[in-house]
């Protein structure tokens, strides 16, 4: 696949599983799409026509416990951010996205599922140059103890993600990724979602959670975890956070050419960072791929550290 050409899916490939929050079922496919498209959800299963929207920041509605996208006769698709996150991670452009439900679905609450219909789709290079908005000076957001910049960065598209949790268990994590699709697949896709025992039963009695479960995300209680399978990582969490982090930012709705920094963040922050950065148009620029030059192959992988130590995997890594 060429840096420098957009790209989309060779075919549809469909996922089913349940909405987190409905705990209903819900089928996703993913297809291919024309250049210059980005994503583009397609509600189906609706009275009437099929209504669609484009995956971008102006059409994000709520950050509460997800990412939810509508438009101004309300809210079509929530929890977008795991396939996002697969699309944008494996490098594809351009890409439809139906969904005959309220919500994409969990899964296992990581994008591992979406990398496997991407994978079953297929990616194939269009006859358009790869767009890029790169990153020309630091944006900067704090809200109450957290933090969130983008700032600029010429080999690529980085995250640095710290989270700092009153858990004991969760505690303090970081990781840093240079994003490219190979240590996407590696060390971010089958990186979980998480959350304690406690907010889980809180938000089970506000209607909330409904399909969550020890099969689609990782639970700990005040001094162990739960989930009896363990971890896939040593630093899930701060790896989902990751996870989370390119799936927000791909409502850019191209590439990012910078760096995102990441302090006991979340979905609002890295929606209020992003706002932030397209609403100061002299914070950036479109750029053509062309005019950036490929990291080579041996370029700084990702790292994870947790109580000071790098953090290897845990458990089976079959990806």
């Amino acid at each position: 696949m060429k840096f420098s050409r957009q790209t989309t899916l060779r075919s549809q490939a469909t996922v089913t599983g349940v909405g987190v929050h409905s705990g209903l079922p819900v089928n996703l496919t993913l297809g291919p799409a024309p250049v210059d498209a980005g994503f583009i959800f397609v509600r189906t299963g609706l009275d009437g026509c099929d209504r669609e929207v484009q995956a971008s920041a102006e059409s994000v509605i709520a950050t509460e416990f997800a990412t939810t996208l509508g438009d101004r006769d309300g809210p079509l698709v929530s929890t977008a951010e795991h396939v996002l996150a697969a699309l944008r991670g494996m490098g594809v452009d351009n890409a439809i996205i139906e969904v005959d439900g309220p919500e994409v679905p969990i899964m296992d609450g990581s994008a591992a599922a979406f990398v496997a219909a991407i994978d079953q789709a297929g990616i194939v290079t269009q006859q358009a140059s790869r767009r890029l908005i790169q990153v020309l000076k630091p944006v900067q957001v704090r809200m109450g103890d957290s933090f969130g910049e983008l700032r600029p960065h010429a080999a690529g598209f980085r995250v640095e993600v710290e989270i700092d949790f009153a858990n004991p268990v969760i505690g303090r994590q970081s990781y840093m990724l240079d994003l490219d699709p190979e240590r996407f697949r590696r060390e971010i896709c089958r990186a979980r979602t998480f959350g304690c025992m406690n907010d889980v039963a809180r938000l089970w009695s506000a209607g909330f959670a409904l399909g969550a479960s020890f099969e689609n995300s990782v639970v700990f209680d005040e001094d162990r975890l739960l989930n009896t399978e363990g971890l896939r990582y040593r630093d899930e969490c701060a790896r989902h956070k990751v996870l989370d982090v390119i799936g927000d930012l791909a409502l850019a709705g191209l590439p990012l050419l910078g760096a995102y920094r990441s302090v006991r963040g979340g979905h609002k922050l890295n929606h209020a960072v992003l706002t932030a950065l397209m609403a100061d148009r002299s914070a950036w620029r479109l750029i053509e791929a062309e005019s950036v030059r490929r990291p080579r192959s041996h370029a700084e992988v990702g790292s994870g550290m947790v109580g000071g130590m790098v953090a290897p995997a845990y458990g089976p890594d079959v990806s």
